[in-house]
């Protein structure tokens, strides 16, 4: 990045005005709302199964995002047979967001343009911006410039990504709403407006601030073991909500990393044990990763000093430093 790029993290939206976009605005405001009254007083009031269902709705729209949109078709760290991309465009529909299109687009000018105004979700533009402000403003212009020079051929080569994308309005009505609300009310007798406010909008609002995180809280608080010169960070909150997707300072580092952390393979990431338990079956191959040897010259370059296993040079030269203003006191 050169000086006086527009990309430079100094360069301000100033004479570039971003305008708000109503219709998300007061619809993302009114469903939160609605999500807070409906947590206040019908959650109490749900079935075990209900809540059970809700978990279960969690995971798997959560897999969907992880697993799919983001490690399989965003990084291609590991590959997937058509049934795996089948079970993973399904967990997708039920997250209820955007079409993977535009989720993997998006996300890779993300991670090619961290912390820029050509990142969507800009986190030095603050914890809000990043978490949802990005979705009720029209996109940074630079968004739109860098976001075109992207290459999303080999995701458009992908029918089950073309199936996905024509009946996108469909699956997610499906997917999302009609079923997680009337399974429980045909199976257990649920009341149906318990389900409707459990099933359709609070596991729905809760599972997208959880996918938020990852943009916000991740990109702003926690530790910084493998490269202390960027944003992200490793936050194990963010881990446990967005199944594994937390340890975001080493996804930044080695985004390509089928298990998107280091740090063990199932630590507080079910991501990562989901991906394994379908590469028994066959259904995922090709799983990338690092070698330890990488990852500790890594650490030892250009980490905070936070590793538990490995120091940062930095560290070490302070340290010897610190020993010998000490000896020569």
């Amino acid at each position: 990045m050169t000086q006086g790029d527009p990309l430079d993290k100094e360069h301000s939206i100033k004479g570039k005005k971003q305008k708000i976009k109503w219709v998300n605005t007061i619809s993302i405001t009114a469903i939160h709302l609605l999500a807070l009254y409906s947590i206040i007083t019908v959650t109490p009031l749900v079935r075990w199964q209900t809540f059970l269902w809700g978990v279960f709705l969690g995971v798997a729209g959560g897999f969907g995002v992880t697993g799919g949109v983001h490690r399989l078709w965003t990084h291609r760290s590991y590959k997937a047979k058509w049934p795996l991309r089948v079970i993973l465009a399904v967990c997708f529909s039920v997250s209820g967001q955007n079409t993977i299109f535009a989720w993997v687009r998006d996300h890779r000018v993300h991670h090619k343009f961290s912390e820029t105004d050509a990142d969507p979700h800009n986190a030095q533009r603050g914890f809000f911006f990043a978490h949802v402000g990005w979705l009720m403003l029209t996109k940074h212009p630079d968004v739109l410039r860098y976001g075109k020079m992207i290459n999303m051929r080999d995701v458009m080569e992908d029918p089950v990504v073309n199936f996905h994308q024509k009946y996108f309005t469909l699956l997610k009505i499906i997917f999302c709403f009609a079923i997680p609300i009337a399974v429980p009310p045909l199976l257990w007798d649920e009341k149906w407006q318990y389900s409707a406010l459990g099933m359709g909008v609070v596991r729905y609002v809760l599972g997208l601030n959880f996918a938020w995180l990852v943009n916000s809280a991740a990109h702003i608080w926690g530790n910084k073991p493998y490269d202390r010169r960027i944003s992200p960070t490793e936050n194990l909150s963010v881990a446990v909500l967005a199944l594994g997707e937390g340890w975001h300072n080493y996804h930044h580092v080695f985004p390509w990393d089928y298990k998107a952390a280091e740090l063990g393979r199932y630590t507080f990431n079910l991501t990562t044990g989901l991906i394994d338990l379908f590469s028994l079956l066959g259904w995922a191959y090709d799983l990338r990763a690092p070698t330890v040897e990488m990852v500790r010259r890594t650490v030892e370059e250009r980490g905070d000093g936070s590793h538990p296993q490995w120091r940062s040079r930095t560290d070490e030269i302070s340290e010897k430093a610190e020993d010998g203003e000490s000896q020569n006191w």
